[in-house]
């Protein structure tokens, strides 16, 4: 019997996203619609799935896994400070956390009336539960509408990340209090201290493991469960949960800085696996039959739904500061979505005994229902603005007949573009044709960081004077600009000088280099200089960022038919693109096709999700 529940639950994880997928069911979560198959299997329904001794050890790994790549989820790029930035009062870090402290505030005072109303005593415990957000659902859901790394995304995905950790710290507390434990808080600081140890002693051996890493051996993936169960260990050593342990292990793996095939074979040991079989066996534990027998425990589940989404609404104050009405609305409904961290607590405060059966399954169902409402009315209410549609921040500095001219055509395209020029006369001479273009009469560190010019994805440095493109250019590098192109106009550049600014990370930009390369290629091929100045067709290249289309052939994209893809380069080094090619993050695709479609192709293969 015992293998045949293993059998059902199995076999359960693999037909619901096939189920899903076949019906176009894209506004449940997949998670939810775990737990509701749980539900119909277990004592609820059918009661075909007996929990027996291997399926809840799967289910504890499951909420250890879940909890793992949850830690990873975490951007710290948001929260480090970057020189030359000024953290502005509606940057993404500050709203996500006024955001959440009114959350704090508003869940406390409901956790206060339903005490009063004697609907749920322990105070604590429900202003854990209401501030708990669920972030693996935000992202989700963020990554579908491609807005995951847009100011909108990024305030939303930190408010989930303070509604997964904060409440998480609270909830060791809570433990520790409540089991007795409270003496030994202190210890918890041994775990924090473990987990900078591990950091700090797996730093450059993780990059060196990536180097010798093979099939047989995968050194990464041991060194991912050698983090979570040597901090999971440590956290019920000192008294702490284990879920908190294995959270810090997903943080110190992301900032070991792993390679995206190592963070999809986690994920595919998470989610592929581990993590079905604890939503599964949440929903095959739930007694519907008892909860709804019991009145009082009938009467809460609409009261926590309601508590569950008035505890996220004031965050729509913060939200409305910096986004239009109707999508502060559908943030704040979005943050509503609370189901990864209240299940674990739920189990915590039932090991406690704080918390009875009947009213621990009312939270589960409550957090199950804002689960499926949030998803569909933050999909049916956000419209991206205009921030959103941006495609990148170009910043140009300096102003001559190359530079103009591009900024012209980017803009035209919903690059945020700005220019600025320190040569008074090419201002008053270009002003009336460029929308956003200064004048600084000096241009250096102090100038360019007082007007906010190191604050966008790209820079172009178009001096005809290559000493001070290449100064400016360092400049940038070191005041954390993502790319940074310099123009080098000398004909015959010092491979030294070339190898410095490289080294630094500057792309060079030279002239005299392109017009030879591209009149080798005329006379080579004649067709070329067609290729790259037609209006209607063109010679493009786009970096692979989308995950859609990581791990697959390149037969099957969805676009093929439409463009022709002529090279592809991976790790600097070209490969010849056959049908069976399989696309990599990071590749770079040289191709060919129709300017609108071409156009299409490039921006879905550089969404970034």
């Amino acid at each position: 019997m015992q293998q045949l529940s293993m059998l059902i639950v199995m076999l359960a994880a693999l037909i619901i996203p096939i189920i899903m997928a076949r019906f176009r069911v894209s506004s449940i979560p997949t998670a939810v619609a775990e737990i509701l198959t749980g539900i119909i299997l277990g004592k609820s329904c059918l009661n075909v799935v007996n929990p027996s001794w291997t399926l809840n050890l799967l289910s504890s790994l499951g909420v250890i896994m879940l909890m793992f790549l949850s830690g990873m989820e975490i951007n710290f790029e948001l929260f480090r400070k970057t020189p030359g930035k000024k953290q502005a009062k509606d940057s993404p870090v500050v709203m996500a956390s006024q955001a959440f402290g009114l959350v704090v505030v508003t869940s406390f005072v409901l956790a206060v009336v339903i005490s009063q109303l004697h609907l749920f005593n322990d105070i604590l415990l429900a202003t854990i539960l209401f501030s708990t957000i669920a972030l693996g659902v935000v992202i989700a859901t963020l990554k579908e509408k491609d807005i995951l790394q847009k100011p909108v995304g990024q305030t939303l995905l930190l408010t989930a990340v303070l509604g997964e950790v904060t409440p998480m710290l609270a909830l060791t507390f809570y433990a520790s209090i409540n089991g007795g434990n409270a003496g030994r808080l202190w210890l918890i600081v041994l775990l924090f201290l473990a987990a900078i140890f591990l950091l700090r002693r797996f730093k450059q051996p993780f990059i060196w493991f990536n180097k010798i890493s093979k099939s047989t051996t995968q050194l990464d993936i041991r060194l991912a469960f050698f983090l979570i169960f040597t901090l999971v260990t440590i956290a019920e050593t000192v008294g702490a949960e284990n879920i908190l342990g294995a959270f810090l292990a997903g943080m110190v793996m992301k900032l070991l800085e792993p390679s995206e095939a190592t963070e999809d074979r986690l994920n595919s040991i998470g989610y592929g696996f581990l993590i079905p079989f604890f939503f599964i066996m949440t929903g095959d534990r739930l007694d519907l039959k008892n909860l709804f027998a019991n009145r009082q425990a009938l009467a809460l589940i609409p009261i926590l739904v309601i508590g569950f989404i008035l505890a996220k609404m004031p965050t729509m104050l913060v939200f409305r500061r910096r986004f239009k009405p109707h999508n502060s609305f559908a943030g704040s409904f979005l943050v509503v979505t609370t189901i990864t961290l209240v299940l674990p607590t739920l189990q915590v405060a039932r090991n406690l005994h704080a918390i009875t059966t009947a009213q621990s399954d009312a939270f589960t169902l409550a957090a199950i229902i804002v689960c499926i409402i949030a998803p569909v009315v933050f999909n049916s209410v956000f419209k991206p603005e205009k921030a959103d549609l941006i495609k990148q921040k170009v910043n140009f500095i300096g102003t001559n007949t190359l530079t103009v001219p591009i900024s012209q055509q980017l803009y035209k395209n919903w690059y945020d573009v700005r220019m600025v020029t320190d040569n008074e006369k090419n201002f008053k001479t270009y002003n009336s044709e460029v929308k956003h273009l200064e004048y600084l009469p000096t241009l250096d560190a102090e100038s360019l960081k007082h007007g906010g010019y190191f604050d966008c994805d790209i820079m172009v440095v178009g001096f005809l004077n290559d000493h001070k493109s290449a100064r400016l250019a360092q400049i940038a590098k070191e005041h954390g600009v993502k790319r940074v192109i310099a123009s080098q106009n000398n004909p015959r550049l010092d491979p030294k000088d070339v190898n410095a600014l490289r080294d630094k990370g500057v792309e060079i930009f030279n002239s005299f280099n392109v017009q030879s390369s591209v009149l080798r290629a005329l006379i080579e091929s004649p067709l070329i200089l067609r290729m790259l100045t037609d209006t209607e067709a063109g010679l493009y290249e786009a970096t692979v960022l989308n995950s859609r289309y990581i791990g697959r052939e390149l037969h099957t994209l969805p676009f093929i038919n439409h463009i022709t893809v002529s090279r592809i380069f991976r790790k600097r080094k070209p490969i010849d693109p056959h049908g069976d090619t399989v696309i990599e993050f990071g590749d770079h695709i040289v191709f060919t096709g129709n300017r609108q479609a071409a156009e299409e192709v490039r921006e879905e293969l550089r969404k970034s999700n």
